[in-house]
């Protein structure tokens, strides 16, 4: 399946600009005492202290369904209903949302760590039993029992690194599920507590 060519928006770098140091309130150092250089383990370790969303992204590879578990998905404009995520290019799943114009996204619940295990897993049978879907609209893998989910029509994939951004327009899909979100915090699912 070809999909229609989406435009791909390079990233412009621009230098670091300086920063002032912050100062100190009484009897306490500054922030900067204790901060560390960039590089991918500071931004490893910040992002373990943020809690997200737990989605599954399916798509349709010339008749058969892929997915995996992303929690790097955002809504981005309302107007037109835009969300993105992130996909690395060594995913096994990239060649079939590089060539997708359509897309499924799926918001789990608590109940479902199992299924984001398995769809986080290399390797695995991420649509044999006991998974359950369906072909839903455009031919997109819909999952069953989610919190909510969505059809997308793919607008752009923008590189980041050997990563893509990918911006997608929620084109039809269902909000009505039940039960309460599943979370990603320090490298776990967790269920959300009161």
């Amino acid at each position: 399946m070809t999909a229609p060519t989406v435009p791909t928006v390079p990233i412009v770098s621009t230098a670091p600009s300086p920063r002032s140091p912050l100062s100190p309130r009484s009897g306490a150092g500054t922030a900067t005492d204790t901060a560390r250089t960039g590089s991918p383990e500071l931004l490893r370790s910040v992002f373990r202290q943020h809690a997200a969303g737990v989605a599954v992204i399916t798509a349709e590879d010339g008749g058969r369904p892929v997915g995996f578990t992303a929690t790097s998905l955002n809504s981005v404009s309302a107007d037109p209903p835009l969300l993105s995520f992130a996909i690395s290019t060594g995913a096994s799943s990239w060649p079939a949302l590089r060539d997708s114009e359509y897309l499924g996204v799926h918001i789990l619940g608590e109940h479902q760590r199992e299924l984001a295990g398995l769809f986080a897993r290399s390797g695995a049978d991420r649509f044999g039993p006991p998974t359950g879907w369906a072909a839903g609209p455009h031919g997109v893998p819909v999952l069953d029992g989610v919190l909510a989910w969505l059809v997308c029509r793919v607008v752009a994939r923008v590189p980041a690194g050997e990563h893509r951004v990918i911006i997608a327009e929620a084109v039809v899909g269902d909000p009505a599920g039940e039960g309460r979100p599943l979370l990603y915090h320090q490298g776990r699912f967790n269920a959300l507590r009161d």
